[in-house]
């Protein structure tokens, strides 16, 4: 009985060894510098922690000191701007949680930082961010001045929206004092050395020309941030550049696809390999219905083949708005899977937990080759005659 239950045992643990070596494993090849991850909990600030993550890695990389910085002070200055858009626009604008890439540049520029320990944003008694009732409260207040039946708007509702702000996120300091010198937001980001009009915006459509600029159509891009828009080889060949060169890639990517496997950690596109499906296998497949087919492809037990992206899909999937405004995340590295299939490995802002890989995850480059709505880079990571080409310097 007991060589039996051995017996019964062995088979057991040999088939889930069997089904673990079928699954899914990466090797970093390259990985930059990099700050622990973050945690946006329960708030649309993902654009934030993303940019504050590729900000603290960018001072990294020029031989500063790692630093925690506060997403919650460029959320609060963030959100005033937009506010302060949506009512002068007469409440025909967004005003949310969400935001774009360059609302992180344009608050460092304008406002500066705040370290995490000085501003943590976090006044309204939980130990992590929760802002469904900061954002009902600023929708709400917002929309009243906006649609009020006055003429002229007082001089008061600034003051207002501020207190709102002070309120669940905390006053803001006007100094600071880091390792025994004393500091303002603005003169503490300038002693990083950081310029943000060196990082430029990439993205790839042909609603508009290559190689000219454009406002990307998204409603969290309130500010009108521009992006250049590059053919779709280029636009992937700049990411590689990037990461081969020490530098990082701010993304902005649609997570909805059922290829985001973020529990198993990595995202891909795959596609039925019918060419290398023996007979029987594929008269198997071909009698299956759409709904048994999507099931089959998408069990994402063991790395496979993967749609080849075009410039077509890639508009496509923008007109059809199954390519949004989803979410924002940094890409840090390169990395393969047991097959050699190179992948960019992926750091997320939705804390460690129990995640397989610590808050990282692996993106196939199709995946990031379709479902990217655009990236941020330094302009000098730029390949020089794509550079030349955009005429940047």
């Amino acid at each position: 009985m007991k060589k039996l239950l051995l017996t019964a045992l062995c088979a057991v643990f040999a088939i889930a060894a069997s089904a673990q070596n079928e699954g899914y494993k990466f090797t970093d090849t390259k990985v930059v510098k990099v700050t622990p991850v973050g945690d946006q909990a329960s708030s649309g600030t993902c654009w934030s922690f993303s940019g504050i993550s590729f900000i603290e890695s960018e001072i990294l990389r020029k031989g500063g000191p790692e630093v925690n910085l506060s997403e919650m002070y460029v959320v609060r200055h963030a959100y005033e701007a937009r506010a302060e858009r949506f009512v002068r626009m007469h409440g025909h604008a967004n005003c949310s949680a969400g935001g774009a890439f360059c609302d992180v540049m344009n608050v460092l520029r304008e406002n500066g930082i705040a370290p995490e320990e000085v501003y943590a944003g976090k006044n309204y008694g939980t130990d992590s961010h929760k802002h469904a009732e900061l954002d009902a409260v600023v929708k709400a207040y917002v929309g009243a001045i906006a649609k009020a039946p006055m003429k002229t708007l007082s001089t008061a509702w600034k003051a207002g929206l501020a207190g709102i702000f002070d309120a669940y996120l905390g006053e803001e300091p006007e100094t600071f004092t880091v390792d025994g010198k004393e500091y303002t937001p603005k003169t503490y980001f300038e002693s990083f050395g950081i310029n943000p009009d060196d990082y430029i915006s990439i993205t790839s459509y042909t609603h508009h020309p290559f190689y000219t600029q454009f406002a990307i159509e998204v409603p969290d891009n309130t500010a009108w941030g521009l992006s250049y828009n590059l053919p779709i080889d280029e636009f992937m060949a700049v990411i590689d550049n990037a990461l081969n060169k020490g530098y990082s890639v701010l993304w902005g990517s649609d997570v909805s696809d059922p290829g985001f496997a973020w529990r198993k950690g990595f995202a891909v596109i795959p596609e039925a390999d019918t060419e290398s499906m023996e007979g029987t296998e594929l008269s198997r497949w071909v009698a299956l219905t759409p709904a048994e087919k999507q099931r089959e492809l998408y069990k994402l037990d063991k790395p496979g083949k993967e749609k080849t992206i075009t410039q077509e899909m890639r508009q496509e999937t923008f007109d059809n708005f199954e390519t949004t405004d989803d979410h924002g995340m940094h890409i840090v590295g390169l990395a393969t899977d047991q097959n050699g299939t190179e992948y960019y490995k992926v750091k997320n802002s939705w804390g460690i937990g129990d995640h397989i890989y610590g808050g990282y995850f692996y993106a196939s480059k199709p995946f990031v080759a379709l479902r990217t709505l655009n990236y941020v880079i330094h302009k000098d990571a730029l390949p020089k005659d794509i550079k030349k080409k955009l005429g940047l310097k």
